[in-house]
């Protein structure tokens, strides 16, 4: 399928690694110029041999002055913009609600939903030239259910799912369109961490809450970086000009987090 999408000008962020770089990948597959940004210095230098065709920037959305450096940057390296993914996340911590942090709370909804609204505010003025323009939010399945021990990360991505409707209504007469996509389990080393970090706190083994966390997956299996990426790639084409304001689950037919 001709997505018809070369030349689009894409900005990714936390694009070195993990969903945001097969993301980043996709885009450049299909012809399009995309820049990333990432807080993980080392991921970002393997990026010059790895994938020379992406430019990049260190940044950490939660930074408000990160973040206008970043689009700074962007914008030079892409001579424009047509396409934002929030995708920046934190996992955030893992406990009972009454023994997480109040530091660790406010770090995790400054980088999973301020930092989402920290770009979102700085690329509308680009977007509205494009004749083609999308954000994507990164929620998550913590998103549409709740998340025993994870109550910093679901409020988060319950607020991405609340914030990309309301931004689908306001910037829909710009011709912006707004998507949010909702993992599940994602195959990758950070839900391997989360899955431990799970175990830990409720003294089982990896292996049974892994198998806890599938049996409530109707497919019984995690979904890959790559089919996030696709369906990304085909909102941000032409062939998705009139989808705007959805929450779309990617998690082989959750039904439950707890």
């Amino acid at each position: 399928m001709d997505l018809d999408i070369q030349g689009l000008r894409v900005l990714v962020t936390a694009g070195a690694a993990g969903i945001g770089l097969e993301i980043a990948r996709s885009f450049v597959r299909e012809g399009s110029k995309v820049h990333v940004c990432d807080v993980d210095d080392a991921a970002l230098a393997s990026l010059l041999t790895s994938d020379p065709d992406l430019t990049q920037s260190r940044a950490d959305v939660a930074s408000r002055s990160d973040v206008s450096r970043l689009f700074d940057e962007a914008l030079q390296g892409l001579g424009g913009l047509d396409v934002l993914v929030n995708n920046a996340g934190i996992a955030g911590p893992t406990a009972r609600v009454d023994e997480v942090d109040p530091e660790d709370w406010d770090r995790t909804l400054s980088v999973n939903i301020t930092g989402q609204f920290n770009c979102a505010r700085l690329a509308v003025r680009h977007l509205r030239e494009s004749g083609n323009a999308s954000i994507v939010n990164l929620s998550s399945a913590a998103g549409r259910f709740g998340f025993p021990l994870r109550s910093p990360y679901s409020a988060a991505k319950w607020a991405t799912v609340g914030f990309t409707k309301t931004l689908a209504m306001e910037l829909g007469p710009l011709g912006i369109r707004v998507n949010a996509i909702l993992p599940g389990v994602v195959e990758g080393e950070r839900i391997r961490r989360v899955i431990g970090s799970k175990a830990a706190a409720r003294g089982i083994s990896y292996e049974e809450m892994e198998n806890e966390l599938l049996r409530h997956v109707s497919l019984r299996t995690a979904v890959t970086p790559q089919q996030i990426a696709d369906q990304i790639v085909f909102l941000c084409s032409p062939r998705g000009r009139t989808i705007s304001g959805q929450a779309i689950a990617i998690d082989g037919d959750t039904q439950s987090l707890a």
